[in-house]
């Protein structure tokens, strides 16, 4: 059967990128001083950066009910399937809504919601796998399966460098915010099984790097050493705001991990971004998995 592979902007995954790669991309919508704004197709990463650097009124929203169910209706007319992979149901409630949508007589059985728990580059990589078990021949049910099955072999760990839009967004308090400021404090974020935390604080950004590459370094010999022994690991990186210093850290990151690829290096989506601001830096390790031995 065939089976269409759909995501959203939060994947990372550009329109451009999609159309070569043969997925579907639903941009995320969000409001600029009440205005709807949809990633990637009416607004871009520069003009959205030029908003938050004028203070603009950011608020993010999810995709319609009417938006999605278009793209699955036009899908359907050429695919037997379609599996979606939208963000995590922990970061945002368009994972829950895809969920119930896809339970009316219309869909089920032919629609596969996963929530795999992840976003952004690790997103990213489930729409590629995804892609790749599609073209070799597995249903949808069985990318289902393999995708949920795998879903927490995933760390993204995230430097914040200012936290005035943390603040803005009311998860830090003013005054925690004021004293991080005058202290240089860099929160490290995490995301593990869809939840977002703090993982721990650096002063300043060199420090907040030095946590970045210890997490990871810390799961390779942890809870991943399996996968890295097997050589199915990988490492990705995102970034917000200036290109510049990701690519400064990509060098230091090739020679932390020679051993491991650096697949993806991809702009954090506007969604993410508006929450935490320019200057951050996010690095992911992420399991890759072998397609050729999962027979379909």
């Amino acid at each position: 059967m065939s089976v269409a592979i759909v995501t959203d902007s939060n994947s990372g995954i550009t329109q451009q990128e999609a159309a070569k790669l043969g997925i579907s991309v639903i941009p995320m919508p969000f409001y600029i001083n009440d205005e709807l704004y949809f990633e990637d197709i009416t607004i871009d990463q520069p003009k959205f950066y030029e908003f938050l650097a004028a203070d603009a009124d950011v608020h993010t929203s999810m995709p319609s009910p009417a938006d999605v169910m278009d793209i699955w209706d036009r899908l359907l007319e050429e695919y037997d399937e379609i599996v979606y992979i939208p963000m995590s149901s922990g970061l945002s409630s368009s994972c829950e809504t895809a969920i119930m949508l896809a339970r009316d007589e219309k869909y089920e059985g032919k629609v596969f919601v996963v929530d795999n728990q992840r976003i952004s580059v690790s997103q990213a990589r489930s729409a590629l796998e995804a892609k790749e078990l599609a073209d070799a021949g597995c249903d949808a049910q069985k990318i289902y399966d393999v995708l949920m099955k795998t879903k927490l072999d995933a760390g993204i760990y995230i430097f914040v460098d200012t936290m005035k839009y943390l603040k803005k967004g009311g998860r830090v308090t003013p005054a925690a915010a004021g004293i991080a400021t005058v202290l240089n404090i860099k929160p490290v974020l995490q995301i593990q099984g869809g939840k977002l935390d703090v993982y721990s604080k650096a002063r300043g950004i060199k420090s907040a790097k030095k946590e970045l590459i210890k997490a990871i370094h810390n799961d390779i010999e942890g809870r991943f050493k399996y996968l890295a022994d097997m050589g199915q690991l990988e490492i990705d990186m995102a970034y917000t705001g200036d290109e510049a210093d990701s690519l400064i850290f990509l060098e230091e990151i090739k020679n932390e991990f020679p051993g491991l690829e650096i697949v993806r290096r991809d702009p954090l989506s506007l969604s993410v971004s508006c929450h935490i601001g320019p200057g951050a830096l996010a690095l992911v390790c992420v399991r890759k998995i072998d397609v050729s031995n999962l027979p379909c």
